[in-house]
């Protein structure tokens, strides 16, 4: 008897995306394999997420296109799990009886065994847990990149942002030990990965569970230590959070990039506080002028979101000046958009739809501008290049292909006649910068082959088990 296949659809963040990789990861644990491209698999999992705009929609859009096809395929299985799962629960399967499994973003790990009760039972499984039992890196994954890994450092986020309603789906932060951490970091380099991208809704909060506010900095440092590990991002901190020692720790680290995701939301106090952001404009930019004094070359991207509740002219002008004065490498750009859950959603003042579709479109002709200049200043400079795939296109014209500069920018280069692979290195020198990407289309100026590249052409992926490998924690603070 064939081995059941599955396939992983994923919305929302970089946690949903990490998450879908421990979501592969126990499946096939369980004996289930990828389903081919273009073949029906056995089991779709939808893994949601409950803060973007239309989420329901999406979801049960898709749902509706899964019907005929499960209809089709009696033996197929739909799970669906996630943000929306967890806030929805048993109204999903109310609303697409066709859905055999319901699980949320704590019981991650329950995901087989309900698949193979409802299949024994005949009906319907829907498992929300409260709280968090197993933290999710003790999870088996199926990383999707040879070259690059997602790392969670915690889960849950201890904030009240009036128009976010994650805490009550991911609930409060949980941080894991130093040690699981550099671990799992440890055990993606030996397999051939190259970077590594530190995750949790606050990083800067990190410490929290354990008494130390110095414990992401001192993490950070700690990745310096490990050899064969070329790169360290993070996401996502919060100004309120971050401090002098973070600064310090991506200035003095060698292998973390000078590159800063940081949300500004909004750039009126006034809207911060009814955000309740818990920073205000000037700490923010003050924020920049210590990263950008001790990197001048630091690419800074942002979260701002335009039209909430009560928004004013005079606030939104307070934005476009603080985007002015950020100078952003990139910005998300989003128009506020209802969550059922939070508090924002109750508020009065509600701004007309064409006001913030007006102002959504300055925010994005104002930040374009301002990351054009940016880019075309770097025409005639070298940079670093780290090939992948899903980065773009690699284009049958140009012979183009992608990857990331060590600040994040896109980068998309001609290889000539080297053959560089996905993983592997380059040195390119820019000849065009655009508003959300750069060219660099003359000679390579060197190519580094790499592990990683190996591993890409050979149709390697990093698989981690999950299990902690012990490594001792970083100072007495440390659980």
């Amino acid at each position: 008897m064939s081995a059941r296949t599955y396939q992983v659809r994923t919305y929302g963040c970089q946690m949903n995306v990490h998450d879908s990789e421990r979501l592969a990861g126990l499946l096939e644990d369980a004996g289930y394999v990828p389903a081919a491209d273009g073949s029906v698999p056995d089991v779709v999992v939808l893994n949601t997420c409950a803060v973007r705009e239309n989420a329901d929609n999406r979801l049960y859009g898709n749902l509706g296109h899964l019907r005929p096809t499960k209809t089709a395929h009696p033996g197929m299985q739909i799970a669906v799990g996630g943000c929306l799962a967890q806030k929805d629960r048993g109204e999903i399967v109310r609303r697409a009886p066709w859905v055999d499994v319901v699980f949320g973003t704590h019981n991650l790990g329950s995901l087989p065994v309900l698949l193979d009760r409802a299949r024994h039972n005949r009906r319907a499984e829907v498992e929300i847990l409260e709280s968090l039992e197993v933290f999710p890196s003790t999870l088996p994954a199926r990383r999707d990149s040879a070259h690059s890994g997602w790392v969670s450092i915690s889960v849950g986020c201890n904030n009240t942002c009036t128009f976010c309603i994650v805490p009550s789906l991911r609930g409060k932060e949980k941080d894991r030990r130093p040690g699981e951490i550099l671990a799992e970091v440890s055990a993606l380099v030996t397999e051939g990965v190259l970077e590594v991208t530190l995750l949790g809704q606050n990083v800067n909060s990190y410490g929290v569970e354990f008494g130390d506010r110095y414990a992401f900095g001192k993490l950070l440092r700690a990745c310096g230590g490990i050899e064969g590990l070329e790169r360290v991002r993070f996401t996502s901190p919060h100004p309120r959070d971050f401090t002098d020692d973070v600064i310090d720790a991506m200035a003095s680290t060698p292998n973390v990039c000078h590159q800063l995701h940081m949300p500004l939301q909004s750039g009126s106090d006034r809207v911060l506080a009814a955000m309740r952001r818990s920073y205000r404009s000037g700490r923010y930019l003050g924020i920049l002028d210590n990263v950008r004094a001790a990197m001048p070359d630091a690419a800074i991207t942002t979260d701002i979101i335009v039209g909430f509740p009560g928004e004013t002219e005079s606030d939104f002008a307070a934005t476009l000046d603080v985007v002015r004065a950020a100078r952003f490498a990139g910005a998300f750009t989003f128009q506020y958009s209802k969550r059922p859950g939070t508090p924002a959603a109750t508020l009065g003042d509600q701004v007309p739809k064409e006001v913030v579709q007006e102002r959504f479109d300055r925010l994005v002709d104002l930040q374009d501008e301002m990351a054009w200049s940016l880019n075309r200043a770097l025409v005639g400079s070298v940079v670093e290049v780290l090939a992948s795939t899903g980065e773009g296109r690699k284009d049958a014209d140009t012979h183009r292909m992608s990857g990331r500069a060590r600040d994040g920018r896109l980068i998309h280069f001609t290889p000539g006649p080297a053959a560089v692979r996905p993983g592997d290195v380059v040195h390119a020198k820019i000849t065009y910068g655009a508003p959300h990407h750069l060219v660099a289309d003359g000679p390579l100026v060197s190519h580094r082959s790499t592990r990683a590249g190996d591993h890409f052409e050979a149709g390697i992926r990093p698989k981690t088990s999950g299990v902690s490998l012990g490594m001792p924690a970083f100072g007495a603070s440390a659980r």
